[in-house]
């Protein structure tokens, strides 16, 4: 019986330590793309039973330390936004525009310039999801984890960035029964893949709102991505 009990707690000591040495190597994974010089990827979201807020694709490329440039579908609609440090510009009908220029647009293009001003680089989103992960498990090539409660209500929050009505003087929306799950893919110790899928209930200003969304952002061409922007959109970003 004692070595039974032994057993099962050395399987056990195993296990934790195979999930924590699983997030450590998402983690490190994250950091290289991170330090990388340049890398581009793609990203696509989609909502449960179809298209809804915040559904669309987008392609970016991004110089560590130098010029991002992102291409936005949403629907039939497409935009073009490009940043530099903390300053973000959109360009519009009447030509590029700063966040600070947007802030009293109405439509697509108000949305974005918060997104501008909030930007977080695909490396940097995905460390942030990642350092949620404490029990990642590793199959095959997909390193996989489900959380719920404080955790999955942190990323669920991080993922409205640019869309609370905090930023407006609001009252930021309440979240519950948030459920996320994570996926990561690793190739040659650099993150070369991730998914989030996150269900819960939104509710704003009296209304409440089911969510069920899928974003998936794929990395590619690291260490040979050359960023191009337009001159118009340099000389807004200073």
């Amino acid at each position: 019986m004692l070595k039974q009990l032994m057993f099962g707690a050395v399987v056990c000591m195993t296990g934790v330590a195979l999930a924590a040495d699983a997030s450590e190597e998402v983690t490190n994974a994250c950091q290289k793309l991170s330090d990388a010089s340049n890398y581009s990827w793609k990203q696509t979201v989609e909502n449960g039973g179809g298209g809804g807020f915040g559904a669309g694709t987008q392609e970016g490329k991004l110089e560590k330390d130098g010029y991002t440039l992102i291409n936005i579908t949403m629907g039939d609609n497409s935009f073009q936004v490009a940043m530099k440090g903390t300053k973000g510009v959109v360009k519009t009908e009447d030509g590029w525009k700063t966040s600070e220029e947007l802030a009293d647009e109405q439509g697509p293009v108000r949305f974005l310039g918060m997104m501008a001003r909030n930007f977080k680089s695909p490396a940097d989103q995905a460390k942030d999801s990642a350092s949620k992960a404490k029990e990642m498990k590793h199959e095959e090539d997909v390193y996989s984890v489900d959380l719920s409660g404080d955790d999955a209500k942190a990323l669920f929050m991080m993922g409205m960035r640019g869309r609370r009505g905090g930023n407006n003087g609001g009252q930021a929306p309440e979240v519950s029964n948030a459920k996320v799950s994570l996926k990561y893919w690793v190739k040659d110790g650099v993150l070369s893949k991730y998914q989030i899928h996150t269900t819960g209930t939104v509710s704003f200003n009296g209304n409440d709102r089911d969510i069920d969304r899928t974003t998936t952002v794929e990395i590619s061409d690291v260490g040979n991505t050359k960023v191009e922007v337009p001159d118009d959109a340099k000389k807004k970003l200073g």
